[in-house]
């Protein structure tokens, strides 16, 4: 009976993982971060409810709200439950001291497994797949994989540069800098009274405070993000160009390769 429970007590974390990772995915479909989705699913399952922006931004949200709603519920069934399984599985008066180190050492070893089967990639690649298929199939969220629309793979993501102060980006338009010059595009502006400019153009001006989302290669944005406000900038910016220009050619020479070589097959073929 008392391993029973403690069986019952480790599909219960093994649901319970699942459930937070639809929810994650679910919030990033939305529109919302992965790791952003992933804290506010694992705050509202747990019933910490850490009051946060990203919180509000759930609550104003109807399917975001339903989502968080749910898991609340969830959440708090499965805690009763676990505590639970608990207190039959290790509270036994009549048993031994040492009669439950072997209870304890089986149920260490279950949540070690499931802790790393959860943080497998492999084992994410495949729930991703199915939690998206399933959404897609019996929910009206948009399932659109941002990730892969972007390709956030290899060394490309979003980030964000904050205008501070006295930063070289103050008081210049998006043309003068020349971000996309070094690889590095603009996708929209968060400004310091709250509004939002998407897809900005040239002449639009930055001032301190904005928040500027970019896509882009990880070293160019973290080099925007550290560059000095003094002369140097321009020539960092002029060396970021340069590294970049190279880098395309680079790209196109190994194109015209991968080129080359998929016609002699086909030649040879022909022939």
């Amino acid at each position: 009976m008392q391993y029973l429970a403690i069986l019952s007590v480790l599909v219960i974390i093994a649901v319970s993982v699942i459930v937070t990772k639809v929810a994650t995915i679910a919030l990033a479909h939305t529109g919302m971060s992965r790791e952003m989705a992933r804290f506010q699913a694992r705050s509202a399952f747990t019933g910490v409810g850490f009051t946060t922006n990203e919180a509000e931004s759930v609550v104003n949200h109807p399917v975001r709200r339903r989502i968080v709603m749910m898991l609340m519920l969830l959440g708090n069934a499965g805690i009763v439950t676990v505590i639970s399984s608990l207190i039959i599985g290790f509270v036994n008066t009549r048993a031994e001291g040492p009669a439950i180190l072997p209870r304890i050492a089986i149920l260490a070893a279950g949540v070690a497994a499931l802790w790393m089967l959860a943080n497998s990639p492999m084992v994410d690649r495949v729930l991703n797949r199915a939690i998206n298929r399933a959404l897609k199939r019996w929910t009206t969220i948009d399932v659109a994989d941002y990730g892969e629309l972007l390709h956030l793979r290899g060394d490309y993501r979003v980030g964000e540069l904050r205008v501070e102060k006295g930063d070289w980006m103050q008081g210049e338009t998006l043309e003068g800098l020349g971000m996309r010059d070094e690889g590095v595009n603009v996708l929209g502006i968060e400004r310091a009274d709250g509004s939002y400019v998407g897809t900005p153009r040239g002449k639009t001006c930055l001032e301190a405070g904005d928040v500027i989302i970019v896509y882009g290669r990880t070293e160019a944005i973290t080099r925007l993000d550290e560059r000095p406000a003094d002369w140097l900038a321009e020539r960092e910016h002029e060396k970021a160009v340069l590294e970049h220009r190279r880098r395309l050619a680079r790209e196109m020479q190994e194109e015209r390769k991968r080129r080359r070589e998929g016609e002699q097959p086909e030649a040879q073929a022909q022939a």
